[in-house]
């Protein structure tokens, strides 16, 4: 339990700092002390996490679902979360898919190969990757549904 534990307190942590922790501290009723207690790797928060109704509104705020991420990836769930695109209607069928992937998936090659240059993939280069490969999934998302409206 001490991984799983550990795996939540760094997307609490991400998830607060996403937010701003002033800001974090006015939609959760919470003290910056309360706070960084829910992601304290010290073994006496060890079994401290931050309330899900805190998650939520956190959440809420964020630009990404940081720990509902985290706790659907525990449970081997794939979860779709799309920011992007907010100015086009999704239009493009299967063709624009196919497009977008080829260069996404060349975005993230890219990413790759610098990111190995050295040796060693660094926490700031494994986001960026891990930015692209989820880009590269949600473009796969949108060739299923198209697919489907096309051809279901």
């Amino acid at each position: 339990m001490a991984g799983v534990g550990s795996y939540l307190k760094k997307h609490t942590e991400a998830l607060v700092k996403d937010v701003g922790i002033e800001p974090a501290c006015e939609l959760t009723g919470k003290s910056k002390a309360t706070l960084g207690r829910y992601y304290s790797d010290n073994d006496e928060h060890a079994d401290r996490f931050m309330p899900v109704d805190a998650v939520a509104a956190l959440e809420e705020a964020s630009s990404y679902p940081h720990v509902t991420a985290a706790l659907a990836e525990l449970k081997g769930i794939t979860l779709s979360f799309d920011e992007r695109r907010r100015n086009t209607d999704g239009k493009g069928g299967i063709n624009q898919d196919v497009i977008a992937l080829s260069q996404r998936f060349a975005m993230l090659m890219a990413e790759y190969n610098t990111s190995i240059d050295d040796g060693v993939i660094t926490v700031n280069e494994a986001k960026r990757l891990l930015k692209e490969t989820l880009a590269i999934q949600q473009v796969l998302i949108d060739m299923k549904l198209h697919l489907e409206e096309e051809h279901g």
